[in-house]
């Protein structure tokens, strides 16, 4: 019933709101290295996790914190513009030894409850992608069955280390990912998290944009750059060319983001 109720809930919101739409898919890697402690101090013990061996430490923060934070931090600047407010729907899909769709595409003002990420188990990127993918397409059919405008959709993938699991998989993920970004049906952000991310493979999910790597625990930098960009986007019109302020990924030390395509749309 509650499913029955939350598709009732989206149908009507199309109907009375009717301005265009930004549908951002934000595909998270919630696996077992993301939540090992950054800034701590190191015990001389070791843990397996996630295919490799970690040094255990004391103090410090995880990037899966930081990265909870972060998202906290980029809803709260949406809600604040009310123009990016009803313009916006978020999903949230994670991906750690399955992938999950924690928070299915609505008006921002019903997603009240940032849900809680939790790292554990490896990193099967590949079905992460694909749930996004599908949530993306279904979501832009309900647009198109009750004639809403949208702006191609966004895909944030974001990963702190290398994919497992099946090698096809991947392969099918990554080739589905650049049949719509070349077809002009999607735009990604790829985004590598720390020294141990895999950004080669990163690129392979992204043809048009260069993978940058956040260094440290800059999530907050990134989703205020992030919805900063939403509320531009939100004041536009769809199809209209759409010039991105890179002004504060070059201050996150991110080299690529003026000539790797992520002054724009």
């Amino acid at each position: 019933m509650k499913s029955n109720n939350n598709t009732i809930l989206r149908d009507k919101d199309l109907v009375n709101n009717p301005v265009s739409r930004v549908p951002i898919c934000l595909c998270l890697d919630t696996s077992g290295s993301m939540g090992r402690a950054v800034g701590g101090t190191r015990t001389g013990e070791k843990i397996f996790s996630d295919g490799k061996m970690w040094n255990v430490v004391t103090g410090g923060t995880s990037y899966i914190s930081e990265m909870q934070l972060g998202i906290k931090q980029f809803y709260e600047a949406i809600r604040e513009d009310e123009t990016a407010m009803y313009s916006a729907e978020i999903a949230i899909v994670t991906f750690d030894d399955k992938a999950k769709c924690v928070e299915d595409f609505a008006n921002i003002e019903r997603q009240e409850a940032i849900p809680k990420l939790t790292a554990q188990g490896s990193t099967v990127i590949s079905e992460g992608v694909n749930l996004a993918l599908d949530l993306l397409e279904k979501r832009k059919s309900e647009y198109r069955e009750k004639g809403v405008d949208y702006f191609q959709p966004w895909l944030v993938l974001m990963t702190d280390g290398e994919p497992n699991g099946d090698r096809e998989a991947l392969v099918r993920a990554i080739n589905r990912t650049r049949y719509y970004v070349n077809a002009d049906k999607l735009t990604v952000f790829p985004i590598g998290i720390g020294e141990a991310a895999d950004l080669n493979t990163l690129n392979e999910f992204s043809p048009k944009r260069q993978a940058l790597r956040l260094q440290g625990l800059q999530f907050r930098d990134f989703f205020s750059w992030l919805s900063r960009s939403v509320q531009q986007t939100s004041r536009s019109s769809p199809g209209e060319d759409i010039a991105l302020d890179i002004s504060l990924l070059k201050q996150l030390g991110t080299a690529q983001a003026a000539e790797g395509g992520w002054d724009k749309l």
